[in-house]
């Protein structure tokens, strides 16, 4: 069953004015500010949210007024992170970690097994769109390499499609329907948006940024626009700053708008002027003006996706499941900020050798970039796969000139730029 997530037809009877978020108090938030990954709904009461870090899933059918833990902090062994959860219909569902396991349940989310038919096997899903009443799409990763997965019985046998050609990462897959649809992440050259019409056997790049190691972490389409109006949100790194992207002709051409946030990664729009925008450093930012004017709600923090349901229902995750509605809410929650990784930079400045130290609280993913002052890539240091809390302590040759440079770490709790001296 193709979900409702995307279908935004405006009813004339409600100002959107009247529209708010509230956070929902009755699931069990988390220690360091850690984050709700990923929350999905089948319909307006049937959803499930997930825990990242902490790796916990949880059921609702009351739209979220009550919820069941469905799987305990590391149920289903160590320390998993998980990103996304999807279902086809009310049991058949599946769950993308960043840890290199992949999962499917058949009984709506009591029982998980893990999918051993992929080859090659993901080390890890960062986006899934279930199309139809048996098509699966899922992507990766957000640290290389880019490819998709894809099912078109229900999760029993799968294909792997290689996107290199396209790709270097690949965050976000969202299908109209079983052959029509889109992927965003990353290439060498900046943030990417890729268009199929076939199935996912070939592509065609509809949008390329030109700052490298950026990605197109989200997208939405506007149905009820003829599926011309794309959203995109364009999640960035220091000095830089994030960006919405958006086009009103099916992707033939793009306009760019600075956000609030520089790790910018929920995006949500009721209308193509009315929306919303988030990520890790923020929470709900709205504009009325398509994004030329953003005014801080002062909801939300640590925001990573915006579903909806319809015009006056939409879901929200972060520190916790937010909902939106348009009744006005006096709904209050205390939101606890995202701790960083401890990083240290030793000595600092610098002279031949860079000297970096990081404190992974679980198991993790690195990506290390070094950039210029003005946020050109120079070089990606390393790649690292953390498969359990530690130090890590890495030394690499600086043969630059003197001056200012920033290193960008890209883990699975976030962007954090360090600014080192030379």
């Amino acid at each position: 069953m193709k979900k409702f997530y995307i279908l935004l037809v405006l009813v004339s009877s409600f100002s959107n004015a009247q529209l708010s978020w509230s956070p929902i108090t009755t699931i069990p938030t988390d220690v360091n500010g850690q984050r709700f990954d990923d929350v999905f709904f089948l319909n307006e009461n049937l959803g499930w949210a997930i825990k990242g870090y902490y790796s916990a899933l949880f059921k609702t059918t009351d739209g979220g007024v009550t919820w069941t833990q469905q799987i305990a902090n590391g149920g289903l062994g160590g320390f998993l992170y998980f990103r996304n959860v999807e279902f086809i219909d009310e049991n058949i569902g599946f769950l993308g970690t960043l840890s290199g396991s992949f999962f499917k349940s058949i009984d709506g989310g009591t029982i998980w097994n893990e999918v051993t038919t992929i080859s090659p096997n993901p080390p890890a899903i960062c986006g899934m769109d279930a199309v139809g009443t048996s098509t699966i799409y899922g992507c990766g990763t957000y640290f290389g390499p880019a490819f998709i997965i894809k099912s078109t019985d229900s999760g029993t046998t799968w294909q792997h499609i290689d996107m290199s050609a396209y790709a270097t990462t690949l965050v976000e897959v969202l299908f109209l329907d079983e052959n029509i649809g889109f992927a965003a992440g990353g290439n060498s050259n900046g943030a990417v948006i890729l268009k199929t019409i076939d199935g996912g056997t070939t592509w065609t790049t509809l949008y390329n940024g030109t700052i490298a190691g950026e990605n197109v972490w989200k997208l939405q389409i506007l149905l009820n626009s003829g599926n011309n109006v794309i959203f995109g949100s364009v999640e960035s790194f220091a000095p830089n700053n994030g960006r919405m992207v958006k086009s009103v002709d099916g992707g033939s051409n793009w306009i760019s708008k600075n956000v609030p946030d520089i790790n910018v990664q929920a995006i949500g729009f009721v209308t193509e002027n009315h929306g919303w925008i988030g990520g890790h450093q923020t929470g709900f930012f709205e504009t009325f003006d398509g994004g030329d004017t953003w005014t801080n709600t002062t909801v939300g923090s640590n925001l990573n996706r915006i579903i909806f349901f319809s015009d006056v229902l939409a879901y929200a995750c972060g520190t916790t499941i937010y909902k939106m509605t348009n009744n006005l809410s006096t709904t209050t929650f205390q939101e606890q900020a995202r701790v960083p990784l401890k990083v240290s930079v030793a000595p600092n400045p610098i002279k031949d050798k860079l000297n970096v130290s990081i404190d992974f609280i679980g198991s993790d993913n690195l990506i290390l970039g070094l950039y210029s002052s003005t946020g050109q890539l120079l070089s990606e240091l390393k790649k690292d796969l953390i498969s359990s809390p530690q130090t890590k302590n890495y030394t690499f040759d600086f043969p630059y000139s003197s001056g200012i440079y920033i290193l960008n770490l890209h883990t699975n709790t976030g962007r954090q730029s360090i600014k080192i001296i030379k």
